[in-house]
């Protein structure tokens, strides 16, 4: 089965989104929390394959908690249920560490299509905020180091400081900075760290 915790300050939000996943066969929601801390410990003794969370939760918001079950638990995915259309929720719950964001609006016809699909180890944005994202569908994939490597050039560190930090030499710094141009189809550092700051998301793929 695969094991599901959900997050959410409304009890009947829970419930329905409960009975929907009941529907698909090798899903199972395996607990409930009513805010963000309770989530949090209940995540230190049973961690689930996906977490469902909202953004506005007591005690722990949803961000916050995206940020330290992405710290903590890398492996386990997550996905946003929330009322908030506002396109900046959406890139902040993703570069937080959110694998998908569905609105509650959609929810009665798209949790199950987005439950799966994040599953499958793909992004997933709600119908109605998809249009303001054109990556969906070409994902770039970085290495782990290239990953590091393009989160340091964005922070603004030299190849020299770079190299120095992973204990690597300038030369393999270079050959990461340039696949990461190709990959993003760049052709220079700025204008990679411009795309980048507008997307941020890119680095929690």
């Amino acid at each position: 089965m695969y094991r599901i915790i959900l997050a959410d300050d409304h009890y009947l939000i829970r419930n329905g989104i409960k009975t929907m996943i009941a529907q698909e066969a090798g899903l199972q929601v395996i607990a409930e929390a009513a805010d963000g801390q309770e989530l949090l410990d209940i995540l230190k003794k049973n961690q689930p394959d996906m977490v469902i969370l909202d953004i506005s939760m007591p005690q722990v918001n949803g961000i916050e908690a995206l940020k330290q079950i992405h710290a903590l638990y890398p492996e386990i995915r997550m996905l946003v249920l929330t009322m908030h259309s506002n396109i900046q929720y959406c890139y902040h719950a993703l570069s937080a560490g959110a694998h998908g964001y569905l609105l509650k609006d959609d929810s009665a016809t798209e949790l199950l299509p987005a439950i799966l699909q994040v599953r499958d180890g793909k992004v997933y944005v709600s119908p109605q905020l998809a249009p303001e994202f054109s990556w969906q569908d070409e994902k770039i994939q970085l290495t782990p180091r290239e990953k590091e490597v393009l989160e340091m050039v964005v922070k603004g560190l030299t190849t020299k400081k770079i190299a120095e930090k992973f204990c690597l030499s300038p030369r393999t710094v270079e050959h990461h900075r340039s696949n990461i141009l190709k990959k993003f189809k760049k052709k220079n550092s700025v204008d990679l760290i411009n795309y980048v700051v507008k997307n941020p998301y890119i680095l929690y793929w």
